[in-house]
């Protein structure tokens, strides 16, 4: 995206791809022509424009949720080469920073470089992208390595991604088993570097404008149905709570995205986490709304809003719900503050 691009050209450009279709190379390969075309040279957080990336992210989601997340885990990509000091390399990367107990990948030193062995679960794009920025845990903690893809040593394994949700995300398994890398593949200043650095809370922000957008995409399906019966005086009440919700989505994102921008090197972490705990609470409150209103009948017979409440629902689940917000109470009584 140019500085004369604006959110409303990025969605007219949407518009005009069209919907990929049902299946996770189309996706990939939307996302890849994103790319190419420009649509996706977004400011980098913290760079005096954050509000615009937020909102691109926003129409991202309102347009499709998986070629959403492989966006925006691209645009994280970006964001954390630059933070450390690197040009973004060719191609569409990711992240896969996820360390569930059952999945994670250790890095073992070997000589001037590192081993990787393990896995890694929750690998978005795994079968699309061109590369990813991999979390890997040792002794000290944990560290980031880039990693390009078509490293024959690297092995995908499909079996456990049985989303219906998501679905056309390509989310699989990273196996390594002593993959060797260059001491050149580490980001950063060693281990903590990936977790503590000030833009890792951007990126969390930016998922919650990407959850924004998946409501604002159920918001415009409503409105449509409402306007074919605007004698119905509860669809109305609805479409008008979920008017206010986005409101509230918008409002809350552009403070935040005014405060990082005034001062780029404050922590992010409790404003994040408000962030996304109000997204994740109202953009509930819009399916449940949408839900309510359209009833059974869209989510049976029509298949792309179907596959947008299955997509969003599944996705506003990187929210962590009480684990989180037990997190951000902490925050309130350690800091003595309540905003």
């Amino acid at each position: 995206m140019t500085a004369t691009t604006t959110p409303a050209a990025l969605r007219a450009a949407l518009e005009a791809q069209g919907a990929p279709a049902a299946d996770p190379k189309a996706v990939g390969a939307a996302v890849a022509a994103l790319r190419r075309d420009g649509l996706l040279d977004l400011p980098l957080p913290g760079s005096g424009a954050t509000l615009r990336r937020w909102e691109a992210l926003a129409e991202l989601g309102a347009h499709d949720l998986a070629v959403a997340r492989l966006a925006d885990s691209h645009l994280d990509a970006h964001a954390i080469f630059a933070e450390a000091g690197r040009d973004l390399p060719d191609g569409v990367w990711g992240v896969w920073g996820a360390n569930p107990p059952d999945g994670r990948l250790t890095a073992t030193r070997d000589g001037d470089g590192w081993r990787l062995d393990g896995r890694k679960r929750w690998c978005s794009g795994a079968g699309t992208l061109d590369g990813a920025l991999v979390t890997a845990s040792d002794d000290e903690g944990v560290r980031v390595f880039a990693l390009r893809l078509d490293d024959p040593r690297l092995q995908f394994d499909a079996s456990r991604w049985q989303a219906v949700g998501m679905a056309l995300s390509d989310t699989l398994d990273l196996v390594a088993e002593d993959v060797r890398v260059p001491a050149g593949a580490e980001l950063g200043a060693g281990h903590g570097w990936y977790r503590y650095r000030r833009g890792f809370w951007f990126g969390a922000i930016g998922v919650a404008a990407t959850w924004y957008g998946g409501a604002l995409g159920v918001a415009r399906t409503l409105r449509a149905a409402v306007a074919a019966r605007d004698d119905d005086p509860f669809g109305l009440a609805h479409l008008g709570a979920v008017d206010a919700a986005c409101a509230a989505m918008h409002a809350l994102l552009a403070t935040a995205a005014a405060a990082i921008d005034a001062d780029p090197t404050a922590s992010a972490r409790t404003p994040a986490m408000q962030v996304r705990a109000v997204v994740e609470a109202l953009t509930s409150e819009v399916l449940r709304s949408a839900g309510r209103t359209l009833g059974s009948g869209m989510l049976c017979t029509d298949g792309a809003y179907a596959r947008r409440v299955a997509d969003l629902t599944v996705y506003l689940r990187q929210h962590g719900a009480e684990r989180d917000l037990a997190a951000l109470g902490r925050d309130v009584l350690d800091t003595a503050r309540l905003t």
